[in-house]
């Protein structure tokens, strides 16, 4: 107002332009900071996750979660690793968390040759997961044809599991191990790749040698007693440590979303 009552009508002009560029300026270099410092607290307040959840967020980033700082949310990759990903990217992102339903199912496929029966191979792969005592009754294990190819069918086989006392990637692998054997010693062939050759206008000499087709030998099945499923605790240590510095925005004690 002096400066326009002194007739300094263009430096005003000039002031406020430079003022508003700065403004601009200042708002574009901090928007990232603010947007995560706000975010900080929203998920503070909503709770998506608590320290040592396991979650995936965005689809890429595995880990269990060790701090939420105002700017970033730090996970313990299942390697070990510190990951640090930017509150306003976990806020805007897909999360999912496998702690907060314990139970978690299963899944993996196996084929058998065409000419065998598949009804059989379910009744007999479900009736195996059922065995192992970390497969839960309820839902009980299941299977079904996932398809039909030219020398194969495949077969689907579910089972459920209680993540806090047993490992989902043991109990799967023993899983598919101990399915694969007992389908192998009751018959059923678990088909490989197959070429033909057709050579025209040449004869096989006497005395070549054949192929002769050799059956696999049948790997002994894994007994439950002698069976480890229990959780591989060593990024949930390192997760703790974690959480247990200071600037944690995580409460415990608060309600999850």
């Amino acid at each position: 107002i002096a400066l326009n009552l002194v007739g300094a009508s263009g430096l005003v002009t000039t002031i406020l332009g430079g003022a508003g560029v700065v403004g601009i300026a200042l708002g574009f270099a901090i928007r990232d900071t603010l947007e995560n410092y706000i975010a900080s607290i929203l998920l503070s307040v909503r709770q998506p996750f608590r320290a040592g959840d396991h979650v995936v967020i965005n689809d890429t980033h595995e880990g269990k979660v060790a701090r939420l700082t105002s700017r970033a949310t730090i996970l313990v990759t299942l390697d070990g690793n510190h990951l640090r990903i930017p509150n306003a990217d976990v806020f805007k992102g897909t999360i999912l968390n496998y702690t907060t339903n314990p139970t978690r199912r299963f899944r993996f496929q196996l084929g058998v040759d065409s000419a065998d029966d598949p009804v059989d191979a379910i009744a007999r792969g479900t009736a195996r997961l059922a065995e192992f005592p970390f497969v839960l009754k309820d839902p009980e294990p299941r299977a079904n044809i996932a398809d039909v190819g030219d020398s194969s069918i495949v077969i689907d086989y579910f089972a459920w599991i209680d993540q806090t006392d047993t490992d989902f990637r043991k109990s799967r692998s023993l899983a598919i191990q101990a399915v694969k054997n007992v389908l192998e010693t009751h018959g059923f062939s678990l088909p490989e790749p197959i070429y033909r050759l057709k050579v025209e206008g040449m004869e096989m000499p006497q005395g070549a040698a054949t192929v002769k087709e050799v059956t696999p030998p049948v790997t002994p099945d894994v007994e439950p007693e002698d069976m480890d499923v229990t959780p591989d605790n060593g990024s949930d240590d390192t997760a703790a440590r974690e959480a247990a510095g200071e600037g944690n925005l995580l409460n415990d004690a608060a309600a999850t979303e």
